[in-house]
């Protein structure tokens, strides 16, 4: 069977890909209230201010780990007939555990020591914002995977 990754393997296709994920991270960091909200608000901002591609440049360094990562749930779906957005949501902490394995991967090898600080802090919290945002998640695979 076709991986996640070898679907999405075209120039072409990666590149809308990780515009329509720069959409969606936007999104969820938008749609985010209270203390965490703002929290969240206030690093993305600077994380952004880092660079203005550092977003885009780091959604393409992870897309491949992501997709990999998320792959056996895909596949799983695929297998049974379902719908990938529904699969991902019923199985949102499996979905958002493969995807912060990666990015703790990343942050512990982290070289900018404020980027690094910044994911600590909010790592406590990060896995409910990642299955919050499963839906999109699965919305923007089922997108790219048709």
């Amino acid at each position: 069977m076709t991986t996640l990754r070898e679907l999405i393997s075209s120039a072409a296709s990666r590149e809308t890909l990780i515009a329509d994920a720069l959409a969606v991270l936007d999104s969820e960091v938008d749609s985010k209230g209270g203390l965490s909200g703002m929290a969240i608000k206030g690093a993305y901002k600077l994380v952004k201010g880092v660079s203005p591609s550092f977003v885009r440049e780091a959604i393409d360094t992870l897309l491949d780990p992501f997709l990999d990562a998320l792959d056996p749930l895909f596949q799983d779906a695929k297998q049974k007939g379902l719908n990938v957005t529904a699969h991902l949501s019923a199985n949102k902490g499996r979905t958002a555990d493969a995807l912060l394995s990666i990015t703790d991967a990343k942050a512990a090898r982290a070289k900018n020591q404020a980027i690094k600080k910044m994911y600590d802090k909010l790592r406590g919290m990060a896995k409910e914002h990642v299955e919050a945002a499963v839906p999109r998640l699965g919305d923007l695979i089922a997108k790219h995977t048709r």
